[in-house]
């Protein structure tokens, strides 16, 4: 079986973290997400989902540190189902994502039109991730005189 899921968006709040008797960390919080997409009768909607993540260990250290509302993150883990008993004695459940590995997106980071994530002033981050693909439109060898280009890595959108 396969359980994997990839989410990239905005943290609905701060990280709760809290430590278990063990000394190992465990970090609580929320992600929201959306897409846009046309409706049968051409109308523009945003869809919106909330996604409850946890943190563990280190990962979830690093989160509390560096991480607040609002703030962008790309996550990838696996879909958990947390069961528990309310006060009131009934059953309780809830979907929640492990998370694995964690990056953090830099402020004013959000989607652009070809599904990639660029620069721009919004500090949005929701939306579905792709890698950039190299612009090659054929299987020729590349030339042995491409130029050196100078980038600083704080000018990477990625």
């Amino acid at each position: 079986m396969f359980n994997k899921v990839i989410l990239a968006g905005n943290l609905t709040r701060d990280i709760e973290i809290r430590y278990t008797q063990g000394g190992s960390a465990i970090g609580k919080t929320g992600i929201a997400t959306s897409r846009k997409f046309k409706s049968q009768t051409g109308e523009q909607k945003e869809e919106v989902m909330f996604i409850d993540l946890v943190f563990f260990g280190r990962t979830a250290e690093i989160a509390n540190q560096y991480l607040r509302k609002g703030s962008g993150v790309l996550v990838d883990g696996r879909l958990t189902l947390e069961q528990w008993t309310a006060a009131d004695g009934s059953k309780k459940s809830k979907h929640s994502v492990t998370v694995e590995e964690l990056k953090m997106l830099p402020k004013g980071e959000s989607r652009s039109e070809e599904g990639g994530y660029a620069a721009s002033g919004s500090s949005s981050t929701t939306g579905q991730y792709s890698s950039p693909k190299p612009n090659r439109t054929d299987n020729a060898q590349a030339p042995e005189n491409i130029p050196v280009i100078n980038i600083d890595e704080d000018e990477i959108p990625f």
